[in-house]
């Protein structure tokens, strides 16, 4: 762990960075591409999900690992980061409105919150009784559907991973990483969401440009929390949405076999 004082430390956490974000990207257009258009083409259950599980373990060791490897460096940054996130004035106008509507506040967002859930169930509810040829997906993530019972456990393996690490690395590792370089917490916000959004490049530009205002919600829900847990949840949910509740609701897919 380097220290906020440590003259080398931007230097050293810059190097790997460099190295770390490269290896995403470059990984992210040419391998996960060629590898996602060749999955596109399986038929066969079992490849599908050796192709499934090769996926799970290679994004929990290499983004979790890196997100690992990273926090060790820049822990003590993540404090300095969000207190000057705290004095930009959107935040400063955020925390007064909470503060001044005290638990009123508190229940409107929560409220707000429990009723679009509520609503996006009923919707899901409602498609379900009524006949579909393909489900509606933003960005090109029809492959990655489950088909069936067999498929249907990787949904929830890789939604609740990607959850965990990607939160670990693109919400706090990089953002602290870059703000240690940088100095500058805006910067390291911005460039930490267009790095997300470029991971997805396989799903398309409507997957990329989705990636990006969904990552940026989390992020507003991080900075304005101060804490990981909640954007681990939220991602964990919304994927979870995705590739689990949706093929259940529309597709039926626990029922076949």
């Amino acid at each position: 762990m380097l220290s906020v004082d440590a003259p080398m430390a931007p230097w050293i956490i810059g190097a790997v960075l460099v190295a770390l974000v490269g290896l995403l990207i470059l990984r992210a257009v040419r391998r996960d591409r060629r590898e996602y258009h060749l999955f596109k083409r399986y038929r066969s259950t079992k490849r599908r999900q050796r192709m499934l599980r090769k996926w799970l373990l290679e994004s929990f060791a290499w983004l979790g690992g890196a997100a690992g490897i990273l926090l060790l460096l820049v822990w003590q940054f993540i404090g300095p980061m969000l207190e000057q996130v705290e004095r930009w004035p959107a935040m400063v106008a955020l925390r007064d409105a909470i503060e001044s509507g005290g638990s009123l506040v508190r229940g409107f967002i929560i409220g707000g919150a429990i009723g679009l859930v509520v609503f996006l169930l009923f919707l899901l509810i409602r498609a379900g009784k009524e006949p579909h040829d393909e489900i509606e997906t933003l960005g090109d993530i029809q492959a990655l559907l489950p088909r069936n019972r067999a498929e249907l456990k990787y949904g929830w393996l890789l939604s609740l991973n990607a959850g965990v690490v990607e939160e670990l690395l693109f919400r706090l590792a990089l953002p602290a990483a870059l703000f240690a370089v940088t100095g500058n917490a805006l910067v390291a916000v911005v460039v930490s969401l267009v790095v997300f959004g470029a991971m997805h490049a396989y799903q398309g530009i409507g997957g990329v440009l989705g990636t990006l205002v969904f990552g940026a919600v989390l992020m507003v829900l991080f900075l304005a929390t101060g804490s990981i847990l909640w954007p681990i949840i939220v991602h964990a949910l919304f994927d979870l949405r995705s590739l689990v509740l949706i093929p259940m609701v529309i597709g039926k897919v626990h029922r076949v076999v």
